[in-house]
């Protein structure tokens, strides 16, 4: 009974520093950020919150610095893999990356984009219209020969770290700590909706829904790679594809006036 106890008080310190590396830290200021904003003169649907900023007026210094922080940004995604790697193969098994049906797994991914990319937008375009997101500029790079490819690895850095430690790593260990199903979904779920809370509330309920959707579908199917292609396209679509819709919509996607 006192190894069974030390090996569930090891499991939950394995998932607080697996957190406290990445998302777990995110959630904490991504709280404090809304509160900060709340609290501000400047009302909420004036403020803006930038997700892909220049790092340095120097342009190669800049693309040093992106790929530096999206290189150690994606440590708890290493960090995952070697503590679910399994000796023999498929090595990634208990998160269904095992190297077959990756057609289905990758059109999966595309239909999830549609499901969630449609009712994504208009939430947030409902929400800037009612105060509840701040204006999101996913692009603020200056435009240089690299942006592009940066904001893609941008997109697949976020979709690695979010699904892989979300859905892969903390179902495993909290089916082994003998979490039900729908406990280990909402909990997920609110983390995910947390650590998006310096857009405002509205990316709170809209997170929330987008986790609960993928938390259902990931235990029915227990494959990852669908929801690492479907995050990916949203983000790489929202990124690259803002400087257009705030040329389109100003009012909604450009910075306040």
């Amino acid at each position: 009974m006192s190894s069974r106890r030390e090996g569930r008080a090891r499991l939950w310190w394995e998932i607080a520093i697996v957190l406290a590396l990445g998302l777990g830290q995110s959630a904490v200021y991504a709280i404090v950020q809304l509160a900060y904003r709340l609290t501000d003169d400047v009302p909420l649907a004036d403020q803006t919150a930038t997700l892909n900023p220049s790092r340095s007026d120097r342009e190669v210094f800049d693309l040093v610095y992106q790929l530096l922080s999206i290189g150690f940004s994606l440590v708890p995604v290493l960090l995952v893999c070697f503590l679910l790697w399994q000796r023999r193969r498929p090595h990634l098994g208990r998160l269904g990356l095992d190297g077959t049906r990756i057609g289905v797994d990758v059109a999966r991914g595309v239909l999830l984009v549609v499901a969630i990319g449609v009712p994504g937008l208009a939430l947030y375009l409902g929400g800037r219209a009612a105060g509840l997101f701040v204006a999101v500029n996913p692009a603020g790079l200056d435009a240089h020969w690299w942006t592009v490819p940066i904001l893609l690895l941008a997109a697949a850095r976020a979709s690695l770290q979010e699904e892989f430690v979300v859905l892969g790593y903390l179902f495993a260990r909290l089916r082994q700590l003998g979490w039900s199903p729908w406990t280990i979904i909402v909990a997920t779920s609110v983390l995910r909706a947390t650590y998006h809370l310096y857009q405002g509330p509205g990316a709170f309920v809209g997170n929330l829904a987008m986790g609960l959707l993928f938390g259902w579908m990931y235990q029915r199917t227990g494959r990852l790679l669908p929801f690492l292609v479907a995050h990916f396209l949203i983000d790489a679509t929202v990124f690259v594809g803002y400087p257009w819709a705030a040329a389109t919509w100003p009012e909604l996607f450009g910075l306040p006036g």
